[in-house]
């Protein structure tokens, strides 16, 4: 019950560190400012302000006395910082932490979608050339997937122009050709995807780059309809929706990961280590592949028509490999695996 507030007090603590770091040079550069000015300046109010200057009174040095800490000013609601204790001075960074910011900038510059790019690679440039002794060999970040459709596909967001892609649909298990209009570059659960008007589909769509099989930049700008909208992604790509075909599977211990993994609707305990879970797909297509790519631990309870489909596809692997199947299976054939109960 206590860890929660505990974060909390901690996220506290960090905010009020961060706005005395800020607090000293700010006063520096404006000396005899009101109170009240510099509380809506800083976004904090005049009690938060005045009890930070009263602890910066016992900040500063090392010795801790007269000539060491912090010193300020009054008069009236102004206040002017008449000793700094040296916290005016740049910091100088480790060569960890120069290492450390360096690969972070690099990977914020790689992400796709990020906004004002620029500025980002401004700052690495200007941290490198200031910290190149520090860092040493150059740092080079690469995110996971294809670089190059990657750079392709951001390219042509930047510049506005139209694509023809080769597209791998997992949910259906196919491939089609397709004609796009880009709208952003995004990175979501990591993973680059395009976002982009689907001229095929007459919709905005998202694509995964990395399955894209090929790109293909037209002589042609980016057309995008008055009424496409970039979807909402605060909850991930896959939102369940009660219009989505509902499944329902008995998983042993060993599945379980399925829970955390998927957004499922119910999770019910069963007998023994197995639990009850139902989950929304995009179609039986795709569920039907999902649980053949299962363990044995799984079985399906509903719908009867995705337990039909499980069952002939796993008949149909176990002939072409020549195993003789005798009489109907079942859920507890450990040949056949995930089937209906």
């Amino acid at each position: 019950m206590t860890r929660p507030a505990a974060r909390g007090g901690s996220r506290t603590s960090a905010d009020r560190l961060a706005r005395l770091l800020n607090l000293v040079p700010y006063l520096l550069a404006r000396p005899g400012i009101e109170i009240a000015e510099a509380a809506g300046d800083l976004g904090v109010t005049e009690r938060q302000l005045r009890e930070d200057l009263e602890l910066l009174w016992v900040c500063g040095l090392p010795g801790y006395g007269p000539g060491d800490l912090i010193d300020m000013a009054f008069d009236g609601d102004r206040v002017t910082i008449t000793y700094d204790a040296g916290i005016d001075r740049p910091l100088r960074l480790t060569p960890d932490e120069a290492l450390a910011l360096v690969v972070a900038l690099r990977m914020l510059a790689e992400t796709p979608g990020v906004a004002n790019r620029e500025a980002v690679e401004r700052a690495l440039a200007k941290i490198e050339n200031a910290a190149g002794d520090l860092v040493g060999a150059p740092v080079a970040v690469r995110l996971p997937g294809d670089t190059r459709q990657v750079e392709a596909l951001r390219s042509a967001v930047e510049g506005g122009r139209a694509l023809r892609i080769t597209y791998y649909t997992a949910a259906r298990d196919e491939t089609t050709e397709r004609t796009i209009d880009p709208l952003r570059m995004l990175m979501v659960g990591g993973r680059a995807y395009v976002e982009a008007w689907c001229r095929r589909a007459e919709a905005v769509r998202l694509f995964r780059a990395d399955r894209i099989d090929a790109v293909t930049e037209l002589d042609e700008p980016a057309v995008v309809p008055p009424q496409a909208r970039p979807h909402d992604l605060t909850d991930g790509v896959f939102r369940p929706s009660p219009d989505l075909p509902l499944i329902t599977l008995r998983i042993g211990r060993g599945e379980r990961w399925i829970t955390e993994y998927y957004p499922c609707e119910r999770v019910e305990a069963g007998d023994g280590d197995q639990w009850l879970v139902s989950l929304r797909v995009t179609d039986l297509g795709w569920a039907r592949r999902f649980v053949l790519g299962l363990g044995p631990e799984v079985s399906v309870v509903a719908p009867a028509e995705l337990a039909d489909q499980v069952r002939a596809q796993a008949l149909a692997a176990l002939e072409a490999y020549g195993t003789p199947v005798l009489g109907a299976a079942t859920s507890a054939d450990p040949a056949v695996g995930a089937v209906t109960q």
